[in-house]
This record gives C-alpha cells, sequence and structure tokens, in this order.
C-alpha cells in the first residue's frame, strides 16, 4: 500500500497557476529549461513541466519534492543561470539577489517575499522593488514591473529581459 503525503503550501496556492500561465504567454515555446529557484515543494515546477511541457528544475537546499518533479538539493547562484533558459524566483527568499543577477545572463522572473535584497535598511515589498529596479537601471538591464492577480501583497514581480 502506497504512503499518502500530505502538502501543506503557505500563501495562495492560486499563485503557482498564475505565474506559470503568465511564463507560458510570455515565452511560448521560445524557452525550454527553467530553475525554480528556492522552489520548495516544487509546485509552480510540476505545473510548467506538466501543462506547458517546460523542463523546470527546482533548486533549493531545502530537500522538500514532489514526485515526479527535478530537484537539485543546493544553493542557488547567479553563476549557475548560464545553464537555464529562464531563472524564476517565486518568493525566492535568502537567494532574491542571486536571482536578480541573474539577469546579467538570462531573463529572470522575481517575486520576491521577504527583504533579503538590502539587509541594512527595512524595505517592504514596493520598496524592495524600487531598490531591485535601481539596480536593474544600474546595469543597464531592461525589466517591466508587473503585478499578479494572486492574493496578498506579494504578488508585485519583475520581469527582466536580455
Amino acid at each position: 500500500m502506497g504512503r499518502k503525503t500530505q502538502i501543506r503550501l503557505k500563501g495562495s496556492v492560486d499563485r503557482f497557476e498564475e505565474v506559470a500561465e503568465f511564463i507560458h504567454d510570455r515565452f511560448g515555446n521560445s524557452i525550454k529549461y527553467i530553475a525554480d529557484v528556492a522552489g520548495g515543494q516544487g509546485m509552480l515546477s510540476r505545473i510548467l513541466n506538466k501543462k506547458y511541457n517546460y523542463e523546470s528544475e527546482v533548486i533549493d537546499p531545502r530537500h522538500y519534492q514532489v514526485v515526479g518533479v527535478s530537484n537539485r538539493e543546493s544553493e542557488y547562484y547567479c553563476s549557475m543561470a548560464g545553464y537555464y533558459d529562464l531563472i524564476v524566483g517565486l518568493h525566492p527568499d535568502e537567494a532574491v539577489r542571486e536571482v536578480v543577477e541573474s539577469a546579467l545572463t538570462r531573463p529572470v522572473l522575481v517575486i520576491p517575499c521577504c527583504n533579503f535584497w538590502d539587509r541594512t535598511k527595512k524595505l517592504g515589498t514596493k520598496e524592495m522593488i524600487e531598490e531591485i529596479s535601481k539596480w536593474l537601471d544600474e546595469h543597464k538591464i531592461k525589466y517591466e514591473i508587473i503585478e499578479f492577480n494572486f492574493k496578498g501583497p506579494k504578488n508585485i514581480g519583475i520581469l527582466t529581459s536580455k
């Protein structure tokens, strides 16, 4: 008899569907390999893989895993970006800076949550988006700010283009 695993998710479950659909609408078949940074249990990757036929891999030092989702038990570093066509950080916590710095070489979609961008300042979500935008401007990286429709105050993201 098989063992049933209960998956517990924080926040709106709709965020995974909405972000996956956004990625597909924006990139279509022009990309194949996606890094799902700090992707936890792999719900976003699962949707990207099964519904949209991408090859999305979770890169997360915490070893949670949904069956059938590729998972690299590792911290993410921007030096890893070259292997992927798109780097996604949906609430990437401590990896937010590495995800954003990946925009130097690859397109990035980051939807930050907690302020791991600059710990010397108290930054809410909007202030953190402003700080990340300044960094992108300084590095002459094109980007757009996107507000997603899922519930919660942490639904603002940045999409860069390379």
